[in-house]
């Protein structure tokens, strides 16, 4: 009797988990990439016994490589630490290499980790996290003002030079960026300045940005994880479009000059949103939980006229979702809040700060009264996302790119990772520093993109008449990324 009740137990169990696992399940195959839940469990703790880079062996290795993290967090800044640690350990473990606490604060202050054997063997660790384990900043520096102000310098001092000098008296001879445009092309600065001083430092950056901005990469790192993440961001927050009628949820998404993170994270939660099952007669119904307008700095919008289409939405349906990116409308919020003589916050960069500039609240207050919105919700994903662990499809790309930094590194090759739009074949190389630059507009012209429009009933107006284009090529066409493309070059999995 004792064994029939514990086996009865252990069925019941048995069925209480794998009901939790068909849950769980369903959320990553449809959301998630399939197995990053039980991927992230499975990861070896070592992905390989030897380096593929031992052909290059011989010559004059680097005695000393530093790593540092800046701007604002993506999903693959400590995965990327990570497999540059990882590497460079299988590569040649005499290689020593340090982390800058706090991206170039750190370097400024002559603040930084060794990485130790105990590190280097437990390095892939670093690939469950999101965020950054050693700390970012935004530090610009040719921004003497700022870094006076914040104590990185002292009077008289130029940080440039500050920062060069530090690597010099480090013992650094390759120096890896994790960051953005700004990120990168102010190490490629800082190497130009150590050349013309007869001190040779090869800079290999690595493209950090949700943004997807970066020309002329196809895909930045930690792009996909966001638009992911974001979806399942909204797919919670949909849900209090039944707290009350007449609801207006507006989620706003990063992306200041690009709104390829927006375009995609809608896409991700509307082919999430496809595969559940609904039951209107219970009132669950598709059409409420869907995405009903998706605005981006580089698509036209004629507000009065969205406003009598979603006015039709919320008659019909009782509530209206829709999507923006928080670049866009900022020129005109600019605008009206000097002409009020409301002074726009800026970071070290000279970039407007959004959230003081609130685009979200911004297109709310402009559609809530048009539509007769009872109750208006505006809900930001972007930290949610931008600090998430990176997924199976970004880790694949993630180390790809880490791999081929060190290759360039022991090659004396300088400039940022990525595949390269500007080649036949999107090749994977060290594109070159000056032709690295932010704000890469998304082309609203993708396919994938005029379709999400067409099936919520968007007219799509074409591309925004001020938005700017490709320097050096004003009137050259730009393809933003297409996942499919990304894939079948580091041969990712759907």
């Amino acid at each position: 009797l004792v064994k029939m009740v514990r086996s009865t137990q252990f069925s019941i169990l048995l069925l209480l988990l794998l009901s939790a696992t068909s849950v769980c399940g369903s959320l990553s195959s449809n959301i998630v990439p399939s197995g990053i839940l039980s991927g992230l469990k499975n990861r070896p703790e070592r992905r390989s016994e030897t380096s593929s880079l031992l052909h290059l062996k011989g010559g004059n290795p680097p005695k000393r490589v530093a790593i540092l993290t800046a701007g604002g967090l993506a999903p693959c800044l400590s995965s990327a630490i990570g497999f540059l640690i990882e590497e460079y350990t299988l590569y040649d473990p005499q290689i020593e290499i340090i982390c800058y606490i706090d991206g170039y604060k750190g370097l400024l202050k002559g603040e930084y980790l060794v990485v130790g054997p105990e590190e280097r063997k437990l390095a892939s660790i670093l690939t469950y996290h999101g965020g950054s384990s050693i700390g970012n900043s935004r530090v610009k520096l040719t921004n003497i003002k700022d870094c006076l102000q914040r104590g990185l310098v002292k009077e008289g001092e130029d940080p440039q030079k500050v920062a060069a000098e530090q690597l010099v008296k480090d013992g650094v001879s390759v120096l890896h960026t994790i960051g953005g445009d700004d990120t990168n092309t102010a190490a490629a600065d800082l190497a130009a300045f150590l050349k013309r001083n007869n001190y040779e430092l090869t800079v290999v950056g690595l493209p950090k940005t949700i943004d997807n901005d970066v020309y002329p990469i196809r895909l930045s790192l930690g792009a996909w994880t966001a638009a992911q993440q974001g979806a399942l961001y909204f797919r919670n927050i949909v849900n209090e479009h039944s707290a009350n009628p007449r609801m207006l949820i507006v989620h706003e998404v990063m992306g200041r000059h690009c709104g390829w993170l927006t375009a995609a994270t809608a896409k991700c939660y509307r082919d999430d949103l496809k595969a559940q099952r609904m039951l209107p007669g219970c009132g669950l119904h598709f059409e409420r939980l869907d995405v009903h307008g998706i605005y981006i700095p580089e698509l036209s919008i004629d507000i009065a006229a969205e406003s009598k289409r979603l006015k039709q939405v919320m008659d019909r349906l009782g509530n209206v979702n829709i999507f923006i990116s928080e670049g866009a409308g900022v020129d005109d919020i600019i605008k009206q809040m000097e002409e009020a003589g409301q002074e726009v916050p800026r970071d070290a960069f000279g970039h407007p700060k959004l959230d003081a500039v609130n685009p979200g609240k911004y297109f709310a207050d402009k559609f809530a009264k048009e539509l007769g919105a009872e109750k208006t919700m505006v809900q930001k994903s972007g930290y949610f996302a931008r600090s998430a662990a990176p997924n199976d499809q970004d880790l694949a790309l993630i180390k790809d790119c880490a791999l081929k930094a060190v290759e360039c590194a022991m090659l004396g090759q300088g400039g940022v990772i990525g595949h390269d739009e500007e080649t036949p074949n999107l090749e994977l190389r060290a594109c070159e520093f000056n032709r690295i630059a932010g704000g890469k507009p998304f082309n609203v012209d993708e396919g994938w993109f005029k379709s999400m429009l067409t099936e919520i009933g968007q007219p799509f107006k074409g591309q925004h008449p001020t938005h700017p284009k490709r320097p050096g090529k004003p009137n050259a066409p730009v393809r933003c990324s297409s996942e499919q493309d990304i894939r079948k070059k580091v041969d990712l999995k759907q």
